[in-house]
């Protein structure tokens, strides 16, 4: 069902065209969702005898989709527990956001999405995409890069993150620059992780490593010497080449990948975004690695990707005063006034 809702070749056009309305919309979102069936993401009760349909009633403020559940008593709707809860945007917009984001190779500005799709405010625009950038972060406890003696190219970058507006800029970090330092690893033919580090040394680079690479898995890097003695983890070795010389590649040693990732990454953040704020760039980082590790399937199937991983995420401008937040679910804090 969703190979037919989702064509290979789904297009903006089609999208318009398929999900005009938000009864459309959300009954997409439902299949992506529940492909099995409703769930309850109050108590998690899948039992379909017992989530009960309400009837939509405009009269009576009941909106279509709400269903109720036999287990804990709860409504809940398809948007519940996901980025989508509790926003005012119509869910047909936010299909053409999410298609916008995941087929823009170089990322697509807020400002754009603003103005395309009459949001009213550059403020609801920007939240709107932090929203869908955090649902397409790597979950938790993810396989881990180059398994079965795959090969890992690691590499840094400084980005032009920029601080604060009043914020006091803190010294350089590292080799003479203000910009941010981001770390990418990127499995030859497979998936890339990108993140913004504090420092780019041994005790920074090192456990990054450790933590998402398989120690089946061959490492190559540049001459920088906080890679150093890294190689002794790993079954595969390590190999590097050195730029300084003048070597980009010895054989199949090379970070050429991670470098094409690089030149992604920084002519969105120049040429789309013009600059990021540093305490967000994790989230730019997050987007570009999930269109790296999906470039080889078609448009429609990388938003279909995308939108899956909504679930159990929601994203909030300020803390939430109780610890669990509303409904139990996990939630994540972006705080501050919007930046592009």
């Amino acid at each position: 069902m969703l190979d037919q809702m989702t064509p290979a070749d789904l297009t903006l056009d089609k999208i318009m065209q398929r999900f005009n309305t938000d009864e459309a919309a959300r009954e997409y979102l439902e299949r992506i969702r529940w492909p099995n069936g409703p769930v309850c993401p109050h108590c998690g009760n899948a039992d379909g005898a017992k989530l009960y349909e309400i009837a939509a009633n405009p009269e009576r403020k009941v909106r279509a989709g709400l269903r109720e559940c036999g287990e804990c008593k709860k409504q809940f709707t398809v948007t519940v527990g996901t980025i989508f809860e509790d926003s005012k945007i119509p869910l047909r917009k936010w299909l053409v956001a999410w298609y916008m984001l995941c087929t823009s190779k170089k990322g697509v500005s807020a400002k754009q999405i603003e103005r395309m799709l009459d949001l009213g405010s550059y403020r609801s625009a920007w939240f709107l995409m932090h929203r869908i950038r955090y649902a397409l972060s790597e979950p938790a406890f993810s396989t881990k890069l180059g398994e079965d003696g795959g090969t890992v190219e690691v590499d840094e970058a400084y980005v032009g993150g920029k601080p604060r507006k009043g914020a006091k800029e803190k010294a350089k970090p590292g080799r003479g620059t203000k910009k941010a330092p981001v770390l990418v690893l990127v499995e030859r033919d497979g998936a890339a992780r990108s993140m913004p580090v504090e420092r780019v040394n041994a005790k920074t680079l090192k456990p990054a490593i450790r933590e998402n690479v398989d120690r089946s898995a061959k490492i190559m890097t540049d001459e920088w010497t906080a890679y150093g003695g890294i190689g002794e983890e790993f079954k595969g070795g390590h190999e590097t080449v050195n730029h300084g010389a003048g070597e980009y590649a010895r054989d199949d040693v090379n970070t050429n990948t991670a470098e094409s990732y690089f030149a992604l990454l920084k002519r969105g953040v120049y040429g789309t975004f013009h600059h990021v704020s540093k305490t967000h760039l994790h989230r730019y980082c997050d987007e570009f690695s999930f269109r790296w590790t999906y470039r080889e399937v078609t448009d429609g199937e990388r938003t279909r990707i995308g939108m899956a991983r909504m679930n159990g995420k929601r994203l909030m401008l300020r803390q939430p005063k109780s610890p669990g937040g509303q409904n139990g679910v996990g939630r994540a804090v972006a705080e501050g006034l919007p930046e592009r």
